[in-house]
């Protein structure tokens, strides 16, 4: 099967990720960019081979990539996002889907009437410690999980702030930025959430959002989930700073994620599990076994998973239904806080 031919809709910074990733994996090309912003183009529109294109309704009436990723600004994912799927362009939507689940419905509806795949950027499913996890929770290694903590902790510098200003805005705090992929991680380990509780504190540098969250979620299997969330606190307990998954974070020799189960508990990344020597027993010891894993660019397993999505040979790692169904968990918690109450979710 020959190589497949794909465009990148957003080149700002997680397009150009995503042209790195693409020249770095097999059976695949990229040859058009579509992005009408000068600054955005900076570093890529003298690329060899590559076609530079400044609207999408034009490109689609005159090209027929074999994949898109999208990686615009989460407001357009919508009408982007259908306009190339009633061309039946199979696609890759960075995260989040949409701006809220109603929108993420209507995408999925359409690649069901399309019958055109679409993926959600969710990496951190893609990424080898992810997946051995999910190998190893499913063979009852841990025995049954019972609860989950998860820390997102990590300051980011007024200059963040300061350079993109939607980022203070109300809607662009840490819930919706950075939780949505520990929360899609949860889902892959656990699966559909029923009840949520959560809440919110103001930001400390009075910005619209908040800074700091605590939510509290039960599966459906009721397994419970306690996570804590802010962009405020100095802290090497987050999932950027201790998986080693982008040299742009300093690496620290830690674990946020604990999973406790009836026979041991898993604690991620580090990937220890531990346990007592025979039958479990708070007063004898526990051991420390370490999985070793093969370090695997997500992204480039991302792309690997479209590729062998577009010729037919694999399924979506995280479908567009997936991505709206972590969307929705994002949505019911903001719901929680602002009404001061459990939210009952209606899985979609």
């Amino acid at each position: 099967m020959g190589e497949l031919n794909l465009a990148i809709l957003g080149c700002g910074l997680v397009g150009k990720r995503h042209v790195d990733a693409i020249f770095k994996t097999e059976g695949i090309n990229l040859i058009d960019i579509i992005d009408h912003d000068p600054t955005s183009l900076q570093g890529v529109n003298n690329l060899h081979n590559i076609n530079v294109h400044n609207d999408l309704d034009n490109y689609l009436n005159n090209n027929q990539p074999d994949g898109i990723i999208i990686s615009t600004p989460t407001v357009m994912h919508l009408e982007q996002s259908l306009l190339c799927l009633e061309k039946k362009i199979p696609l890759l939507i960075e995260k989040p889907i949409a701006i809220n689940s109603t929108e993420a419905l209507q995408i999925v509806n359409k690649s069901e009437k399309m019958d055109t795949p679409v993926l959600i950027g969710q990496h951190r499913r893609h990424n080898e410690i992810a997946k051995l996890s999910k190998k190893l929770l499913s063979e009852g290694i841990i025995g049954e999980v019972r609860s989950i903590q998860a820390t997102c902790w990590f300051y980011k510098p007024d200059h963040y702030f300061n350079s993109a200003p939607w980022r203070k805005q109300k809607g662009a705090g840490p819930i919706y930025v950075n939780l949505i992929h520990d929360i899609d991680l949860l889902r892959y380990f656990c699966g559909d959430v029923k009840n949520i509780s959560a809440h919110a504190i103001k930001s400390k540098r009075n910005y619209e959002n908040e800074d700091l969250a605590s939510i509290i979620l039960v599966f459906e299997n009721d397994v419970t989930a306690t996570l804590s969330v802010s962009d405020s606190i100095v802290s090497p307990w987050s999932w950027e700073m201790t998986s080693n998954e982008h040299p742009i974070y300093h690496n620290v020799d830690s674990s946020c994620y604990l999973i406790g189960g009836s026979k041991g508990s898993l604690s991620l990344p580090d990937l220890s599990i531990w346990k007592h020597t025979n039958e479990p027993d708070w007063w004898t010891p526990l051991n420390k076994n370490t999985i070793s894993h093969t370090y695997k660019d997500p992204l480039i397993a991302q792309l690997e998973n479209f590729r062998d999505v577009i010729n037919s040979q694999s399924e979506p790692l995280v479908s567009a239904l997936e991505g709206a169904k972590s969307l929705q968990v994002i949505e019911a918690i903001n719901e929680s806080i602002s009404k001061k109450s459990n939210i009952e979710l209606n899985n979609i």
